[in-house]
């Protein structure tokens, strides 16, 4: 598990405004300034990107897809440095990267259980993306090769999802082997790919039932929650 925890009061402020940031709902923003329209009531209901792009067109998607991904870059990357009155293109090591992996989770918990939507929140794909970027950009790379594949051998974008997640602490033992940072990258990886699980598991029973809409196609309203 994580073996570092903030020690000052402003890295415990740090953490509670990656929560905060990460919480903010940029999708559903997205719907109401561009349509007016509450992305939530269309499509899968997800506040996501797959969803902004049933609701609004794929470059509103791509546009959703940045921002989820830049609050969790915004606080894993920018966070630690300012904190250790570093510059932006200062190395992190040791404790940095620590604070790196915990800012990112901070701001994937709050997409999930964003406390401006009452807890009801989206899966966190995006935003793991971004914290991952601001730790090793490889492992990103990585990831969405695994993505990619996926996604052209099934098209089902919540199985490509969860199958990138999953990759990423394999990625970070072999990137990072040797490194005293790698364990708390791989666990931070580990424990944010079966988050990502557990919110897709809605799309796992529908991929079972055989009723996943595959990439491409519009999915009918569902109730089973944000992604």
């Amino acid at each position: 598990m994580l073996e570092f925890l903030p020690e000052t009061l402003t890295e415990w402020l740090g953490l509670l405004v990656a929560y905060l940031l990460g919480a903010i709902p940029f999708g559903l923003a997205l719907g109401f300034l561009v349509r007016g329209v509450d992305v939530r009531e269309t499509g899968s209901g997800n506040i996501g990107a797959t969803n902004v792009g049933r609701a609004l067109g794929r470059p509103w998607a791509i546009a959703a897809f940045v921002l989820d991904c830049a609050k969790g870059w915004v606080p894993a990357y920018l966070f630690p440095l300012w904190l250790h009155g570093l510059s932006l293109y200062g190395s992190a090591e040791g404790s940095s990267y620590s604070l790196r992996m915990l800012y990112g989770c901070a701001a994937v918990a709050g997409h999930v259980w964003p406390i401006y939507l009452r807890f009801q929140g989206g899966k966190g794909v995006a935003t793991l993306c971004g914290a991952v970027v601001a730790v090793d950009p490889v492992l990103f790379l990585g990831g969405g090769v695994v993505w990619l594949a996926t996604l052209i051998a099934t098209r089902y974008v919540g199985l490509s999802s969860m199958m990138m997640g999953l990759s990423f602490p394999f990625l970070a033992a072999w990137r990072l082997r040797g490194q005293a940072h790698a364990s708390e990258v791989v666990w931070g990886t580990a424990m944010l790919s079966a988050l990502v699980f557990v919110r897709h598991r809605a799309n796992i029973g529908r991929m079972l039932a055989g009723t996943e809409p595959k990439a491409g196609r519009r999915a009918p309203r569902s109730t089973s929650g944000a992604t």
